[in-house]
């Protein structure tokens, strides 16, 4: 099964989920050198509902976030990636700065953020309420960071 989709499939299949009773949960993220963070978020958010949706930043969108040497592995691969844990559901790559267009068109039950965030600090909260989601602050304390690893890896 293809876990990549676009906004408008996935919009499809959580619609389609929503009225099987199930419960839609999406994140997003750069996930840009998948590390044990990374992993213990998706597998928390995934905990939150019944299918997990990844939003997953573009590479335009890793550049205007995190700079112009980022990302170091392109949104295909960081996709393939993703779609090889079993706690990922879909993907769809997005462009945007932030994930409230996702929101809008998926129309989550949950929209699962990491412990960087508090509740009021989610960018996307207006948009989520708008569409009668809520949040829930996932994961384990952010004490990962690819940013922190390839300075770790020049350093060696």
């Amino acid at each position: 099964m293809n876990k990549v989709v676009t906004i408008d499939e996935a919009a499809e299949i959580a619609a389609r989920r929503k009225a099987e009773g199930k419960t839609i949960v999406l994140t997003n993220g750069c996930f840009d050198l998948l590390h044990v963070g990374h992993i213990r978020y998706l597998e928390a958010a995934d905990k939150e509902g019944d299918v997990l949706i990844v939003a997953l930043n573009s590479d335009d969108s890793v550049r205007s976030l995190k700079g112009p040497s980022r990302p170091v592995m392109g949104e295909g691969e960081r996709a393939e990636i993703l779609s090889a844990l079993s706690c990922v559901d879909y993907i769809v790559i997005f462009d945007d700065a932030t994930v409230d267009r996702v929101i809008e068109r998926v129309l989550p039950s949950v929209h699962a953020k990491g412990t960087d965030y508090t509740e009021e600090s989610v960018p996307e909260r207006e948009t989520l309420a708008r569409v009668g989601g809520r949040v829930a602050i996932v994961g384990d304390p952010k004490d990962h960071s690819t940013k922190d690893f390839l300075k770790r890896i020049r350093e060696l």
